[in-house]
């Protein structure tokens, strides 16, 4: 696996960091609110996991899957929902963690979706965020890293499905991704 990796771009104890300094806005900006975190599956599941330990106050949570990807190294924009959530969440504040916004059309889809449940409010919290990639205006409260504009695997992210795994985030060889298509 290490093989198709070119280099680390962030590294675990960069991770660590950025997980705590989001928990600890997020505990301070929804003290005293109903909080429902929803992961969006399955890159996000990693980030969330460690998000909610760092957050000090009551939170409830949930997963949503979505498809708009596949295999491939770029969204189709054709945003498809494989899982709802369970959770009611008339009347909570709604945080969607994300592991990566990149076009920002399946965060768009998501938010919209979400505000016609009835919630206070709905808010975006990624772990990595990568501007340069914009298809819409997204407005994305809480950000933890800008990378730039490569394919990054690790901490949650994959390519056709391998290397979440990795403790790392870190940059694909092009020959990798580039052979399947």
């Amino acid at each position: 696996m290490m093989k198709d990796i070119e280099e680390v771009l962030v590294s675990r104890e960069q991770i660590s960091e950025m997980v705590k300094r989001l928990g600890r806005r997020i505990s301070e900006d929804y003290a005293g609110k109903e909080l429902v975190l929803v992961g969006v599956l399955k890159g996000g599941f990693i980030f969330l996991a460690d998000l909610m330990r760092e957050i000090s106050i009551p939170v409830d949570m949930d997963f949503i899957a979505v498809s708009s990807y596949g295999e491939s190294t770029r969204s189709s924009g054709v945003v498809r929902i494989i899982k709802d959530i369970d959770l009611d969440v008339v009347g909570k504040h709604v945080l969607i963690v994300e592991d990566l916004v990149d076009t920002g059309l399946t965060l768009r889809h998501l938010k919209d979706l979400f505000n016609t449940r009835g919630p206070k409010s709905v808010k975006i919290c990624t772990a990595f965020d990568k501007p340069s990639r914009r298809k819409v205006e997204i407005e994305v409260e809480y950000n933890g890293i800008e990378v730039p504009d490569k394919f990054i695997v690790g901490y949650g992210l994959d390519y056709a499905g391998r290397y979440r795994n990795l403790p790392d985030v870190c940059t694909l060889k092009e020959e990798v991704y580039a052979k399947k298509h």
